[in-house]
């Protein structure tokens, strides 16, 4: 058979690069990719994306591709199994997902730096924070917004599954920040009530569907055990509380602690007697010495000594949001932060009673602690 005239003026050498370029190309081709880990984690954050841009925002959203025809399909309908969701005393076997909530009107960085060592599968954290538009508040998101950047691009097993950033739509009532006015008497009921609306709307934009557990922390709630949400769920409790406490330098210079949070209480004959007493819209406080209700307060019974028992725990009637668990089902019942006196109580408090007229209980645990941040303003109630 003649060879064809066009491979019998071919050079041998242009063949043999021809074969080479070939095999290289079938290698390449066929042989197992050097990054199969990076496209197994992006498809796996793919697959586990929100399905439509209405999703609750406890999941990365995808946006559909386009079909062929330059048409996107319509919006799916979806259906979740809410009688499939657990909340347990094994949160981690059972992968159930942990919403972590933060009013943040402040940028601590301990605070972010506490967040980063919880050892809770952070694949399974989503985070909700709201500011407020003020100029401390938009300082506060600039600076939230750098550290969320680097965790985010960081190492994976430190991502976080979802994070929303809110801002306020309404005006703070007081301007400062500064501990000294936060806890000033007469600033209490607007401060609160503005508290209330925020965690609400929080609250209400960021719970998902598939959502076990909502962890309330405080902005300045900068130290924790890192087992903190394992802890808390293994009591199995529907709303539970640890002790708050803050380090300070006492009147000799030297560093102490002290209690922080004064809203975690049983509640009393006194303070109800005190309250029957009050006008519809008015509210009663806990924490000042010149209202005393004789509550038993969770900050009072604590044994900081070594050898406590970090299990105790005690049933409550009022509870303080600085590091409050709460399973999810309990405000999908109703249960939200009044930013009204009711029953004469507000925010957080407020919370607990609405939760225990729904019929659920409310926790404390006395000899676990969480810390708050030392104050730029060394002041007490």
């Amino acid at each position: 058979m003649a060879i064809p005239r066009a491979i019998r003026r071919t050079n041998p050498i242009t063949l043999v690069l021809a074969g080479l370029l070939s095999l290289g190309f079938l290698v390449f081709l066929f042989s197992p990719s050097s990054n199969a880990a990076a496209v197994s984690t992006a498809k796996r954050k793919f697959d586990s994306a929100a399905a439509h841009p209405l999703s609750p925002p406890t999941a990365p959203f995808q946006k559909a591709s386009s079909s062929m025809k330059g048409k996107r399909p319509p919006p799916p309908v979806v259906h979740y199994h809410m009688n499939n969701l657990t909340t347990t005393s094994d949160p981690v076997s059972n992968q159930e997902n942990v919403l972590i909530l933060t009013p943040l009107a402040r940028f601590y960085q301990g605070y972010w730096d506490n967040l980063l060592s919880l050892n809770y599968p952070h694949s399974l954290i989503a985070l909700g924070f709201i500011t407020p538009k003020t100029r401390e508040g938009n300082a506060a998101t600039a600076a939230l917004q750098a550290a969320i950047a680097q965790t985010q691009n960081g190492p994976e097993d430190k991502r976080f599954a979802s994070i929303t950033i809110l801002r306020q739509d309404f005006d703070p009532p007081i301007s400062s920040q500064d501990e000294s006015e936060r806890h000033k008497k007469e600033n209490q009921k607007a401060r609160r009530s503005a508290m209330s609306q925020a965690r609400n709307s929080l609250l209400f934009t960021t719970i998902g569907p598939y959502t076990s557990w909502v962890l309330w922390l405080d902005a300045d709630i900068i130290e924790t055990p890192p087992s903190l949400i394992q802890d808390l769920t293994s009591h199995d409790k529907p709303i539970i509380v640890p002790n708050c406490f803050q380090r300070y330098r006492n009147d000799k210079g030297q560093w102490d602690v002290r209690p922080y949070d004064f809203n975690s209480w049983q509640d009393s004959d006194t303070a109800a007697e005190l309250a029957a007493k009050l006008a519809p819209d008015d509210i009663l406080l806990e924490g000042y010495s010149d209202i005393p209700t004789y509550r038993t307060l969770l900050a009072k019974v604590a044994d900081t000594s070594e050898a406590r028992n970090q299990k105790a725990i005690e049933p409550l009637d009022g509870v303080g949001g600085t590091a409050l668990l709460v399973k999810a089902e309990v405000h999908r019942d109703g249960a939200m932060f009044p930013p009204f006196p009711f029953y004469h109580l507000i925010e957080t408090e407020g919370f607990a009673k609405m939760a225990r007229r729904l019929g659920w209980s409310c926790w404390g645990l006395p000899n676990y602690f969480v810390r708050g941040a030392i104050p730029l303003i060394l002041s007490h109630y």
